[in-house]
């Protein structure tokens, strides 16, 4: 009996994109001032989605969108028009709410609602109301992920000077847990992955954080990562290698570049310098130090389904300048992966008798 042998490879996603992230470049003038005009400036850029904040109004109404499938229809329907679809939503400030440690209760109460300012306890419900709204409303739009931000409760104890007592870091990550289990389970009935940007001051800002997170959620299905190199830039960890331990819980991907340039006055604390002067900074896509062709390589590797979505920030570059050069740089990078083998040509008729001879049996 003969056969025919070939050596396939399975089948791998092409990364979708290029995105945009809306949120640094919201203002008041057009076309940055309402959802319409901004979504065909950013396809008159060349992307085909964009990614929305949800905590501005101009965009999104989250509490309608959570209840009514009608609006949401209409929203994908308005936004679809314009030449662009929308990737994901995000609640970063919201959900920077569901914990945070008193000494940043006067800051952080400027990403609350003003009658709730002052009011930490009931800052906190309506946080994670509002995750459970964001849910829904990913579910009414026919979005799989989510990102949004842990918050943080021990922070402020990230360098162990004075030493931190023990039992302080379980008992903070049980703490943490506590209030972000309902929200896991939401985004459970809504089929909806929730994805931390992992980032400095949360409590959940490198691999040992998340994995001591995901312990205490007992594993949640719905814990998962939105990878953004350049905070791991700023932190000096691997960000090549995190992909490969994380790989199975990265579901949201920031195209967004750093540097880090230490010298003999300033390292990754940055001396409460502006940015522009800090040794770690944020820059515009290209700018930077971070291997994208890397990132990429091993995202199409272990078949990343999601989008490849700019996150702007930079210190130096305009804002519209990083905007128009973000496009071409992210599809220049995305791998269409292979659909065959390269060496399917190689593929030869053999018998069973000739498999046992080159076994050796």
């Amino acid at each position: 009996m003969f056969v025919i042998v070939t050596f396939t490879i399975s089948i791998m996603t092409t990364v979708k994109g290029p995105a945009i992230f809306l949120a640094q470049f919201m203002g008041d003038e057009a076309p940055f001032n309402s959802l319409e005009s901004i979504c065909k400036w950013a396809a008159s850029l060349g992307y085909i989605g964009v990614q929305i904040p949800t905590w501005d109004e101009r965009l999104i109404d989250l509490e309608k969108a959570a209840n009514s499938k009608d609006y949401c229809d209409d929203l994908k329907g308005r936004v679809e028009a314009c030449g662009v679809q929308i990737t994901e939503l995000s609640t970063h400030l919201q959900g920077q709410l569901v914990a945070v440690n008193p000494a940043y209760d006067l800051m952080f109460d400027a990403f609350a609602p003003k009658h709730l300012h002052g009011k930490p306890a009931a800052r906190t419900e309506w946080a994670i109301a509002t995750l459970k709204n964001a849910a829904k409303a990913s579910e009414n739009l026919g979005l799989d992920a989510h990102v949004s931000f842990s918050g943080s409760l021990i922070w402020h104890t990230v360098y162990p000077w004075p030493q931190r007592p023990k039992g302080l870091v379980d008992a903070a990550f049980k703490e943490l847990a506590n209030r972000w289990m309902p929200i896991f389970n939401a985004f459970e009935d809504a089929g909806v992955d929730l994805c931390f940007e992992l980032h400095p001051n949360e409590d959940l800002h490198d691999g040992i954080t998340f994995e001591r997170f995901l312990a205490a959620v007992n594993n949640h299905k719905r814990c998962n990562i939105l990878y953004d190199p350049s905070h791991f830039v700023l932190q000096q960890l691997d960000y090549l290698q995190f992909i490969d331990f994380y790989h199975e819980r990265i579901k949201m991907f920031h195209v967004k570049d750093a540097e880090f340039n230490p010298n003999g006055k300033c390292g990754v604390y940055g001396g409460y310098q502006d940015w522009v002067d800090r040794p770690g900074r944020f820059r515009s896509l290209g700018d930077g130090q971070v291997d994208f062709a890397g990132i990429f390589s091993k995202l199409a590797q272990y078949d990343f389904k999601g989008w490849a979505v700019l996150e702007w920030e930079c210190c130096i570059k305009d804002s519209e300048q990083g905007a128009q050069e973000g496009a071409p740089f992210i599809q220049d990078h995305i791998i269409k992966v292979a659909g065959r083998a390269f060496d399917d040509f190689a593929g030869t008729e053999v018998d069973e008798a000739m498999i046992k001879k080159i076994i050796g049996l």
